[in-house]
């Protein structure tokens, strides 16, 4: 542990003690009049407690501008987008009432964006322009065994004709040839043509393999007599002559059960400037729950999602070029979990830390590795501990970036189990046989933890529950500071809203933390009344801001080259001691894969601090950065806004 570190666990241990023996030795007329609650608001308000915990304090919106915000980014603005979509409302959904917000934390004004889509459990990845790019989202809502009242589910439509593909309409009829029932197409579909298949040797023609379309089918009417029990091949209604031969549809069983959410393919980039969605091309593949992250030469990396019919999109991949607005699909295919946890590494490789957000086979995909997107090569990583315990985990590159040092905090068990983990796990990617080790445990499992590196070099960790989405009233109202160099946990100031599914948080340049969201299933711990989402907004305040005055940051050019320096003006520029370049962040369903915190070089001269970005554009990716230097305590100052073309 370092002296700082256990300094302030000192001082906790000691105010803790102070507040036990005076309430110990007060009567019972002084409890009732005072009451423990205003005595506690009188202790966390004191600033020796503040010095060593840090504060917590609630922020409430206005009435006309609050909303079930599922996803939060920082903007190079210093402004914050909120964006709810539906908000996991069906009523917003039927109604297409989708929601954004933009909040300005230091001036505290909040305006509404019009909003295009249903960004609801979309993905995003800030870019190197300082858009940031949002791509995916909510086509349709779930129906849950009971509330299906039409049979349907997942044709594919064959196309045996190797000269021309063929669209079919929405609405297109589809009829059984041994059951008889007819089922209705949802949407249009592209069969692509057949391909003619030879021999390697002789070059005689072998075949026709059929393009294939994947498209969802409704019964015509509702009831159970309408479901189909096994696989069935269907005449596709409207089509004669060499078209209706050359086309057909083949599905498994058509029925009532459990229907998943559907993607959507629309694509946006939010300009922070304008304040406004700006349309790019849309995905090849629907995805609702994809991740997107950065690749070594800037494209973005689309993974994962379930698809416009509700299946797990089955391994295709997907590039975005900022340059063209144009999606590719990678040459191969890999099938991840929905919403993976996946990191841009310093050799262009990807990091999958095996955490993700649920939807998948628990046996595909699920395994922790170092993936070469180029060559499709993945290389597992062994040694994690709880390994069944992965959805709904926390993954954070622990700080300075360069020790290549990731943790995974917590999760739990596939589905709706009521398995969690209390378990950190930390890999170092830079030795020679990377494996996990298990690190500090936590006080309770805990899904859904909400994880912030911070600019001293420390990560705020805080929130979650036990159960799976607050389930008997398990929210865990604790927060801990990780200090990697120590390897220790520091119990600091308990948060003031509980936070589960559908919640994260944010660095802000200003060295406090914000936290977002909150979507309990239910509301008592019986479980027996349906759960309210979390609208307030939380600010963490962390004890290095009640430690003194903060070192002053000012001028400095707007951009600095990798390998370049640039020198910035500080009144206290001889008490620095470090210097910290910081991705901000796009948060959502316990999945940040931007923030980063990478050490920089630096000297001082009088009131000047030059500092030096490195030349590893893995390391250093495109786009603007948080500028913090900090003193010997720690102590960081406001944040300039730097750009790395």
């Amino acid at each position: 542990m370092n002296d700082r570190a256990g300094r302030r666990r000192a001082r906790r241990l000691a105010i803790g003690t102070a507040v036990v023996l005076a309430l110990a030795g007060m009567n019972g007329p002084w409890l009732y009049r005072f009451g423990t609650e205003k005595y506690h608001q009188y202790q966390i308000d004191k600033p020796e407690y503040k010095a060593a915990n840090g504060r917590w304090e609630i922020v409430e919106f206005p009435e006309e501008y609050r909303q079930n915000t599922i996803h939060a980014a920082l903007l190079r603005t210093g402004k914050i987008l909120l964006v709810a979509g539906s908000g996991n409302n069906q009523d917003n959904f039927d109604a297409k009432k989708f929601d954004t917000r933009i909040w300005d934390p230091v001036k505290g004004t909040i305006k509404k964006v019009p909003t295009p889509s249903d960004l609801f459990c979309t993905g995003h990845t800030q870019l190197a322009n300082g858009n940031l790019l949002i791509a995916g989202g909510t086509k349709r809502y779930e129906k849950l065994k009971g509330d299906v009242t039409k049979a349907g589910g997942l044709m594919i439509v064959h196309n045996e004709n190797p000269d021309k593909p063929i669209t079919l309409p929405a609405g297109t009829k589809f009829t059984g040839k041994a059951n008889g029932k007819t089922f209705v197409s949802k949407d249009p579909v592209l069969v692509p043509r057949a391909k003619k298949v030879f021999d390697p040797v002789t070059g005689e023609f072998l075949r026709n393999d059929p393009g294939l379309g994947r498209i969802y089918v409704e019964a015509q009417r509702s009831g159970a007599k309408h479901e189909t029990g096994t696989q069935d091949n269907y005449r596709v209604q409207g089509l004669s002559g060499a078209a209706a031969r050359n086309t057909y549809g083949i599905a498994q069983k058509l029925a009532l059960d459990k229907k998943d959410f559907q993607g959507i393919r629309d694509a946006y980039e939010f300009d922070p400037v304008a304040e406004k969605y700006i349309k790019v091309d849309p995905m090849n593949e629907a995805r609702w729950y994809p991740t997107l992250t950065t690749l070594s030469d800037g494209r973005i990396l689309s993974v994962s999602g379930l698809d416009d019919i509700g299946q797990l999109v089955p391994g295709k991949n997907e590039i975005f070029d900022p340059e063209t607005k144009k999606w590719t699909y990678t040459e191969k295919v890999r099938q991840f979990p929905t919403y993976p946890a996946l990191f841009l590494m310093q050799n262009g490789k990807v990091f999958y830390s095996g955490a993700n957000a649920g939807y998948g086979p628990d046996n595909v995909g699920r395994e922790p590795g170092v993936w070469d997107v180029d060559t499709n090569k993945f290389t597992k990583i062994p040694g994690l501990s709880d390994a069944d315990q992965m959805e709904t985990a926390g993954t954070v590159l622990l700080p300075p970036a360069q020790d290549e040092k990731y943790m995974v905090i917590g999760g739990g068990g596939v589905g709706e189990s009521r398995e969690s983990s209390r378990r950190t796990r930390i890999v170092d990617l830079k030795a020679d046989d990377p494996r996990f080790v298990d690190g500090p445990s936590m006080e309770k499992g805990t899904r859904y933890p909400q994880a912030s590196v911070l600019p001293d070099d420390t990560v705020l960790v805080s929130g979650g529950s036990e159960d799976y989405r607050g389930r008997g009233g398990s929210d865990i109202l604790q927060a801990r500071i990780y200090h990697p160099d120590s390897n220790t946990f520091d119990r600091v100031a308990d948060p003031l809203v509980g936070r589960n599914y559908h919640s994260g948080s944010i660095l802000l340049p200003d060295g406090r933390v914000m936290f977002f969201g909150s979507d309990s299933l239910y509301a008592d711990k019986g479980n027996t009344k349906p759960g309210k989402f979390e609208q307030r907004v939380e600010i963490y305040t962390p004890p290095y801001l009640y430690q003194g005055a903060r070192p002053d940051l000012s001028g400095g050019p707007e951009s600095i080259e990798r390998g370049e320096s640039g020198t910035f003006t500080s009144r206290d520029a001889k008490s620095v001691k470090t210097v910290r370049l910081i991705r901000p962040s796009a948060s959502t369903h316990v999945t940040d894969v931007d923030q980063r915190s990478i050490a920089l070089d630096f000297s001082v001269s009088g009131d000047e601090v030059t500092v030096t970005v490195p030349k590893n554009r893995n390391l250093v990716q495109a786009g603007w950065y948080m500028l913090f230097v900090s003193d010997g305590e720690g102590v960081p100052s406001e944040a300039r806004w730097v750009r790395v073309p």
